[in-house]
C-alpha cells in the first residue's frame, strides 16, 4: 500500500480525480502535474506502508567484476545446495565474477552459461544441473562407480562430482593428478557434500523415528536465513547473499582442516602402517615414536587401502609429558569394544612384561631410560616390542 500526501496551493479537483489507495504514486503524480486547474506543485512525500511482496522478475546477484558469464539458479525460498553450488562455481576462474540470475523464467535461464537446481534438466554438457525431475535417479556411484556413496544428488554434489576435483585444485594448489587431492575429493564429499544432498532430498540417516532432533545443520542454518512467513519484506536477496558467504566460510575452513591438520596425520598413520613389521614381526603394533595423533580413522581406512591381512591391535606412542602410552585398537570407529586387550590380572605373567636397565634392552640398548617389552598376547612366540619410558608405573596404571 502507499501513501501520498502532496501539497498544493490554487488546485482545483472533480470527482474521481484519482484514487490514492489504488492508484500507484507515479500516476497520480502525473495526473497531478497535467490537469489545467492544477496552479502550482509545492511538494510530494511518497511512501510505503503496505507490505513489499516478492518481485516474479530475474533477481542478479552482481559483483564488482562482472566476465559476462551466467550462473542461473531459482528465485524465492533458497536451499543450502544451490547456494552451496554456487560457491563452488564462483571459486573456479571462468566463473569467479559470473553474475547468478535468480529466476524461474526459462527465456533467463536459456541465456545462463550455467544453470543450477533449476530448469527441470540434467545434461552436463550443456552445463544444467538439476534433479528434480522425476527421472533424475542418480548418485555419485552411478555417476561414478568407483566410488561408493549410493546418496542420490542434489545441485550440490552434481557440481562438485563434475568441478569437485579443479575446485580443490584451486583452492589448495595441488594438482588433479596428486593423490592427496583424491583423498581430499572423497574426504569433503563424505564429510560436507553429501549431507547436503541428503537433507534437500529428504533422506533421513537412520531408519525408524530418530531419538533426538538435530537443527543446527548446515542446511538448517542456511534456511533459516529466509525471510519469516509474516515478516513485511519477503525479499529473499540478502539472506541469499548471507547464505552464499556462511557456507563459502565453512567449506574453506572444513577445507583448511583437512589439509592442514587431518591429511598429515594420516601421513604418519600410513608411515607407521608400512614400518610396523619392524616393529613385532606379527605386524600387530604400531609405533608412533613422535607422540600421539588422530588415528583411528585412518588406520581403519589404510587397513582396507593397504590390504592388511593381520588386524592391527595395538598403538604406541609418547604422550605430550614424555610418557609411553599404550592404546587397544578398537573393532570398529563406533565401539567400545576392542579388538584384543590387555587385561590387569595378566601384566605379570612370564614373558608377558619384562623391565631392561638402561643399555641392556636387546632391541633398543642404545635408547635412553628403561623400557618395557610387551609380548603380543595373541602369539607368545613373538619377540617382545620394546619401548621405552622414564616411570613404567604410569604405563602400567594406564593398561
Amino acid at each position: 500500500m502507499w501513501r501520498l500526501r502532496v501539497c498544493v496551493t490554487g488546485l482545483k479537483l472533480t470527482p474521481n480525480a484519482f484514487s490514492a489507495a489504488t492508484s500507484k504514486p507515479e500516476s497520480i503524480l502525473r495526473r497531478l502535474n497535467s490537469r489545467a486547474d492544477c496552479c502550482r506543485l509545492l511538494c510530494a512525500d511518497v511512501t510505503r506502508t503496505g507490505p513489499r511482496y516478492m518481485s516474479t522478475e530475474p533477481k542478479r546477484i552482481r559483483t564488482d567484476n562482472m566476465t559476462g558469464k551466467k550462473i542461473g539458479t531459482h528465485n524465492g525460498t533458497f536451499h543450502c545446495d544451490e547456494v552451496l553450488a554456487c560457491f563452488f562455481l564462483r571459486q573456479l576462474p571462468e566463473y569467479t565474477d559470473a553474475e547468478i540470475i535468480r529466476t524461474r523464467d526459462p527465456a533467463q535461464l536459456a541465456e545462463c552459461d550455467i544453470v543450477v537446481d533449476v530448469g527441470g534438466e540434467f545434461d552436463p554438457k550443456r552445463h544444467r544441473y538439476d534433479h528434480h525431475q522425476r527421472t533424475f535417479t542418480e548418485t555419485f556411484h552411478s555417476l561414478c562407480p568407483e566410488k561408493p556413496w549410493v546418496t542420490k544428488l542434489s545441485s550440490a554434489g552434481l557440481v562438485y562430482l563434475h568441478f569437485g576435483r579443479r575446485l580443490l585444485t584451486q583452492l589448495t594448489q595441488l594438482k588433479e593428478d596428486d593423490r592427496q587431492l583424491e583423498v581430499l575429493y572423497d574426504k569433503l564429499y563424505e564429510n560436507f557434500v553429501e549431507e547436503v544432498d541428503a537433507v534437500d532430498n529428504g533422506i533421513s540417516q537412520c531408519e525408524g523415528e530418530a531419538r533426538y532432533t538435530v537443527s543446527t545443520t548446515l542446511s538448517a542454518r542456511v534456511g533459516h536465513l529466509n525471510p519469516r512467513w509474516n515478516s513485511k519484506s519477503q525479499d529473499t536477496e540478502e539472506g541469499f547473499r548471507k547464505a552464499l558467504k556462511m557456507v563459502g566460510e565453512e567449506f574453506i575452513d572444513r577445507l583448511d582442516f583437512y589439509k592442514s591438520s587431518w591429511l598429515p596425520a594420516r601421513t604418519v598413520v600410513e608411515e607407521a602402517v608400512k614400518q610396523r613389521h619392524q616393529i613385532d614381526p606379527s605386524g600387530e603394533v604400531l609405533l608412533f615414536s613422535q607422540g600421539g595423533c588422530p588415528w583411528k580413522e585412518h588406520l581403519f581406512a589404510l587397513e582396507k587401502d593397504l590390504q592388511v591381512e593381520t588386524p592391527i591391535k595395538f598403538v604406541l606412542y609418547p604422550d605430550q609429558n614424555g610418557q609411553w602410552r599404550i592404546q587397544c585398537v578398537p573393532a570398529g570407529l563406533n565401539t567400545f569394544q576392542n579388538r584384543s586387550r590387555l587385561p590387569r590380572h595378566r601384566l605379570q605373567t612370564p614373558g608377558l612384561l619384562r623391565q631392561y636397565p638402561w643399555g641392556q634392552c636387546p632391541q633398543w640398548a642404545d635408547e635412553r631410560s628403561s623400557a618395557i617389552c610387551i609380548r603380543s598376547l595373541s602369539c607368545p612366540t613373538v619377540p617382545c616390542v620394546s619401548v621405552q619410558t622414564k616411570r613404567t608405573e604410569r604405563l602400567l596404571n594406564d593398561l
